[in-house]
């Protein structure tokens, strides 16, 4: 699908008041922006925002040894494990997203994250496992069935279910229905890099977002988007690194080869009507690769930006439409 861009709009001189609620979650936080000028119930509204992203956390988590999750990674072959709606509703996109991406997006990488330290046992690469999941990744078979009536999953085959590539998204969407059921439609939330902006500021001005330049040392910004009602994900290469052997290694696995991504694109982001959406198919084209993934963006409707180092050091900026880079960078 396509977002618009919002165009700027004069902006009232009799602003409501501004109001930002955040918190922990999902090892970040989250963070909600909204303007009323009538009084809100600040410790109910946050409640309900904690409670949302809990729920979230608590069944897609890998670091929480009791979740929803970790519960099905432990269970054999053959088990059906039932889901809460919340799982289900996350499982089944990311299911039909792999499909989509060809393979790209897969929520069946546990052992390759684990093994590359980015999962919650250790920190560091675990050399013998890597190249032993080097070798034979690419002759294992990884098969799921979803029990859409009965809502349930199993795994056919041996195979660790990762969500983290959707489930922050999917997060930025619950804390955005949170805000919708309380009235405040006009808001914007965030869970780390992935944000979701509804309606509009005051007077009809867009949400201002930032894209970050991809510097591993630094935060600095790209350029801003002008949103109206969309979210909005990044994939990159930049942020969550681990040292293998000398050479940094980044979190994003290609489920294809069975090691970290190393294709040249420094990073992808990519808007939707649903952030969940936006964080899988971020990762998915960063996956595929600066020409890949173009070519992919633009064959399924999606509105991505792909940024990538140049080969003189600078920062060259792609997207698979103009419209969607300011005018000095198309």
């Amino acid at each position: 699908m396509h977002i618009e861009l919002a165009a700027a709009t004069p902006v009232s001189t009799s602003l409501p008041d501004r109001h930002v609620v955040n918190g922990a979650t999902m090892g970040t936080r989250y963070g909600v922006v909204f303007y009323s000028d009538l009084p809100v119930e600040q410790a109910a509204l946050r409640a309900d925002l904690q409670a949302a992203v809990d729920r979230v956390d608590l069944q897609m988590s890998p670091w929480q040894r009791d979740s929803i999750l970790c519960r099905f990674n432990r269970e054999p072959p053959g088990t059906w494990v039932d889901l809460p709606d919340e799982t289900y509703e996350v499982v089944h996109a990311a299911l039909r997203i792999c499909v989509e991406s060809d393979g790209a997006f897969d929520p069946f990488v546990g052992e390759l994250v684990a093994a590359w330290g980015f999962g919650p046992d250790r920190q560091t690469v675990d050399t013998a496992m890597a190249a032993r999941l080097k070798e034979t990744w690419q002759h294992q078979r990884r098969e799921v069935e979803l029990d859409r009536n009965g809502r349930r999953l199993r795994r056919l085959s041996e195979g660790q279910l990762d969500l983290c590539g959707i489930a922050k998204g999917y997060g930025a969407d619950c804390l955005s229905r949170v805000m919708s059921r309380w009235g405040l439609c006009d808001h914007l939330v965030s869970i780390d890099g992935e944000l979701r902006a509804s309606g509009c500021k005051p007077g009809g001005a867009p949400w201002s977002v930032a894209l970050e330049r991809p510097e591993r040392d630094v935060r600095s910004e790209a350029f801003t988007l002008a949103l109206a009602s969309a979210g909005v994900a990044t994939s990159g290469n930049y942020r969550k690194v681990r040292n293998a052997s000398g050479t940094m290694v980044s979190h994003t696995m290609h489920p294809q080869h069975g090691v970290p991504v190393d294709n040249g694109l420094l990073s992808v982001s990519v808007l939707s009507g649903s952030c969940m959406e936006a964080d899988a198919w971020a990762t998915a084209l960063m996956v595929m690769g600066p020409d890949q993934g173009l070519a992919k963006a633009r064959d399924c409707g999606l509105d991505a930006i792909f940024l990538n180092r140049k080969p003189s050091g600078g920062i060259a900026m792609s997207a698979s439409r103009p419209e969607l880079l300011p005018e000095s960078m198309r």
